[in-house]
Order: structure tokens, then sequence, then C-alpha cells
């Protein structure tokens, strides 16, 4: 039987109760602080609660925002819209969202959509398990429309357990059987089929995965992929096949779509001067990072912000 709450496995952002813009752009910023954190880097709590958490703040629900920890949401009833880095899903029961550190977020239309919402810290899950590798990769489907699907039924059930566990006396609640449990749901999530158009991650292996990891730490400082192969010890012609079969784009362009969405992100949700955010992408000149974002977008920087403060 699947519980009516909707279940998201996430880093509370801060109980949507901190948080300041951030040196790396003005975009609000949320860190994990729960109002009690019973279990340290964790909480599980229906969705409905963190709506009225942000209503007794006096936060529009329609905040923009970033986390720097883990969501997992599942709904399990009602309907609604979120939207993930300019992409809007649909939310209904059996719609799945995994929201990553850094991803810009909000609730377009809250709605009636309800369920289990898991917050959880990079540093929560188990070392010991693979389903630390899944946190610290920081990609992957943001969506998955999971329908009344064995994979909903088996999730709910794990969430469930998570919840129960979770919502014990607090002298008993364990934090290495949250680990566990928390380990499981990702290693679940993992094995299901990748949505549509969405690439498959693991078709490029470890070569891949330790490439995302150094475009995530290097993009704003390198567009070269010749860089990122010296960095790892790979040619580039290793980065481009790995690439090609996780994502079908050579390895060049991850790499601009990385900077690129980054430069969306800012364009879109902070004030910051065109040349400020071109600077902070490592361009030296803004004519050339007006070029770069127009061929990849096909709108030129202020037009892209104009349409996206006019929306």
């Amino acid at each position: 039987m699947v519980n009516r709450g909707h279940l998201e496995i996430v880093m509370h952002p801060a109980g949507l109760g901190g948080g300041d813009p951030t040196p790396d752009g003005a975009i609000l910023r949320l860190d994990f602080n729960p109002p009690e954190e019973r279990v340290p880097g964790f909480e599980i709590i229906d969705l409905a609660t963190l709506h009225e958490r942000r209503r007794l703040r006096g936060r529009r629900p329609d905040l923009v925002h970033r986390v720097d920890f883990h969501t997992l949401t599942l709904i399990t009833e009602g309907s609604g819209e979120h939207a993930i880095d300019f992409v809007t899903h649909p939310c209904r029961p059996g719609t799945l969202l995994w929201v990553r550190p850094g991803q810009v977020q909000r609730f377009v239309r809250p709605g009636t959509a309800n369920g289990m919402h898991l917050l959880f810290t990079p540093a929560f899950p188990p070392h010991t398990s693979s389903a630390d590798r899944l946190v610290k990769e920081w990609y992957g489907p943001a969506c998955r429309q999971l329908g009344a699907s064995p994979e909903y039924a088996v999730l709910s059930t794990l969430l469930g357990q998570t919840r129960a566990e979770y919502d014990r006396p607090a002298q008993d609640v364990s934090a290495e059987i949250l680990q566990l449990l928390l380990a499981t749901v990702l290693l679940q999530i993992d094995r299901m089929p990748h949505p549509e158009g969405a690439g498959d991650p693991h078709g490029g292996g470890e070569v891949y995965r330790r490439f995302r990891v150094e475009l995530e730490r290097g993009y704003s400082t390198t567009r070269r992929a010749a860089d990122y192969a010296h960095r790892l010890g790979y040619t580039v012609k290793t980065l481009t096949r790995a690439c090609l079969a996780a994502t079908g784009q050579p390895v060049k362009h991850v790499i601009d779509a990385r900077v690129a969405l980054e430069a969306q992100r800012l364009l879109a949700h902070t004030d910051e001067p065109v040349a400020t955010i071109a600077r902070r992408l490592g361009f030296v000149e803004p004519t050339n990072f007006g070029k770069f974002f127009t061929r990849h977008t096909s709108l030129a920087p202020g037009a892209f912000r104009q349409a996206h403060r006019d929306a």
C-alpha cells in the first residue's frame, strides 16, 4: 500500500529557514538546517510540511533558490509543477524528483501535490556503499515519471520504511539504519531505466564519471578538453568516446553545455552585469562570452535575461 504522504529524500534547505546569496552568484543558496535535526545531515518530511514552513517564514512559493544538499521527492497525491534548471516538470502521483547540490529550482505551482520529501547532505550516505558514488557524481536525471509502475511501489515502500525509522522516538532512531535505507533507495533509483533522451551516464563508465567530477570543479576556469584530459591522465579521444557513450555528444559539447547552463542560471536569476558573469565563467572579453552564449542558446545574453524577466 502506498503512503499518501509525499516522500522526498533531500538535504533540507535550511528547512527553508536560513540561506544567503553566495559569492558564486546572487542566487539564494539554502543550507541544510532543519528546525529539529534529529539525525545530522538527514531529514524526511511531507512535502506539505515543507510548504507550511515556507509560508510561516514568509517565503514566496515560487522562490528561486539552490541548495547545498540533495533532495528526493516522490509525489503520491495531487498535482503541481516544479522547475529545475529551466525545465518545468509536471508533478503527479508517481513523479520522482532528484535535485542535486547547485541546481536552481523553484516551485512554479505547488498546487495540491504532496508526498514524501527526503533531504540529505553529500556526506550522509555510507562511504562503503556504491551509493556514495551516485551522490558524488552530482549529475543525472532530475525527473522520472514512474506512474503506477512496480518501481513506484518498491520506492514508495522503501521510503515508507525510511520515514518509519526517522519517526521513532529520538533516543531510538538509528543513523546507521537510515544510511543503509538511503543507500538502498539510491541504488534502487539507479537501476531504473533512464528517461528517454536523458542519455545513460553509466555508458561512459569510470572515465565519464571522473570527467564530470573534474568538469564540476573546473568549468569556470577552462573550456579546453585537453586541460581535462591532462588533469585526468586520459587522451582527448578517450574523453570523447566516454562522453559519446554517456550523452551522445563529444567532450567539447559537454564542457560548453555546462558553462552555458551556469551562464543561464546567473543571467536569469541574478542582477549581475553581463561582464561580471563573463569573468566569473573564465571569459577575458565580454564580447567572446556573448558570442559563446548566443551560439549555444540562440539568444544574446541580454535578450535571454529579458525573456526570463518577462516570463
